[in-house]
C-alpha cells in the first residue's frame, strides 16, 4: 500500500498539472459515472493529502476523495490520452495533461463536512503543516498495544505504512513488542522527530531511504538493495551488529526487525 509521502506527491502532482483548469471527469469503467458527471467541468481549485487519503477540492465546495488501498494506482500522461482500457475508474483530463486512476479502494464525491469527518478518524500526519503529536502519544502511552501495531494504526500516526514503522522503530532502537504505555516521552519525541524527517525525505525523493552513508555498500545514488535497515531484509545480517533480521506477521503484513539492536 503507498505511504503517506505518496500520497502527498500525488497532490501535489493533481495540483501541478491540473490547479485553475477546469477539467473534463470520467468514469469509463462506469463505477464512478455519477460522480465524474457531478465533476465534469469543474475547476479544479485545490488539492490536500491526509495520511493515505487524497482530495481534490472542485468549485462549488465538491471534493473527491480517494483512498488507493492495496491496489490502487494513478498514472499520469500528456494529452491526448489513450483509448480507455481496462477498470479504469475515473479519467481527470485537461490543460494538456490526464490522470488515470484504477483500483483504488475509495474513489467517491464527499462534501467539506464528510471531509473533516474522515480526517478526524486519522491521528496526526507529520507531513501536514505544524503536525500536533499529542494526539499520537495519547493513544500511545495509553495503551497495551505493541508498538509496532500502533504505528499502522491510522488512527494514531497518519500515513505510515509497513516500511516506515520498520524502518523509525529500527532507527530508534525500539522493540516493535513494546507495549506503546511502556515507551518514555523523550523516546516517543525522538522517533515522531525521526519519523518526519525520513517522511520529508521521501516526500522530496519519491522513495523511501532510511539508513545512512556509513550503513550502505557504497557511495552515490543509493541502490535498493542499500535503501532500508531491516525491511525485506530477513535472514540478512544486520547493518548496524550483523545479527540476522528476524521477522513475523504483525498487523496484517510481514514485520523486520533485529533482535539485538531491538531487544526488550
Amino acid at each position: 500500500m503507498p505511504e503517506g509521502h505518496t500520497i502527498h506527491r500525488l497532490a501535489r502532482e493533481h495540483g501541478a498539472r491540473f490547479s485553475g483548469t477546469a477539467v473534463s471527469v470520467s468514469s469509463p469503467q462506469g463505477r464512478f459515472a455519477e460522480g465524474a458527471a457531478l465533476l465534469d467541468g469543474r475547476i479544479l481549485e485545490r488539492t490536500d493529502a491526509y495520511g493515505k487519503h487524497l482530495f481534490l477540492g472542485f468549485t462549488e465546495q465538491r471534493w473527491l476523495h480517494v483512498h488507493l488501498g492495496l491496489y490502487g494506482t494513478w498514472t499520469f500522461g500528456s494529452l491526448p490520452a489513450p483509448v480507455p482500457r481496462g477498470a479504469l475508474r475515473c479519467r481527470v483530463a485537461g490543460n494538456g495533461s490526464y490522470a488515470d486512476l484504477r483500483g483504488a479502494t475509495a474513489c467517491e464525491l464527499v462534501t467539506p463536512v464528510e471531509k473533516s469527518l474522515i480526517e478526524a478518524r486519522l491521528g496526526p500526519d507529520p507531513l501536514r503543516r505544524r503536525p500536533d503529536p499529542e494526539p499520537a502519544w495519547a493513544r500511545l502511552s495509553r495503551s497495551r498495544t505493541a508498538i509496532g501495531q500502533l504505528l499502522m494504526d491510522q488512527g494514531v500516526v497518519a500515513g505510515v505504512g509497513n516500511v516506515y514503522r520498520a524502518e523509525v522503530l529500527f532507527r530508534a532502537r525500539l522493540s516493535p513488542f513494546r507495549a506503546g504505555q511502556t515507551v518514555g516521552r523523550p523516546e516517543f519525541d525522538a522517533m515522531w522527530s525521526d519519523l518526519g524527517s525520513v517522511m520529508r525525505a521521501g516526500l522530496r525523493s519519491g522513495r523511501i531511504v532510511t539508513t545512512l552513508p556509513p550503513h550502505r555498500s557504497r557511495t552515490g545514488r543509493v541502490r535498493q538493495e542499500d535503501a532500508h535497515y531491516v525491511y525485506r531484509r530477513a535472514g540478512q545480517p544486520c547493518r548496524a551488529c550483523g545479527t540476522p533480521v528476524a521477522t513475523q506477521v504483525m498487523a496484517g503484513r510481514n514485520l523486520f526487525w533485529c533482535p539485538s539492536c531491538q531487544a526488550g
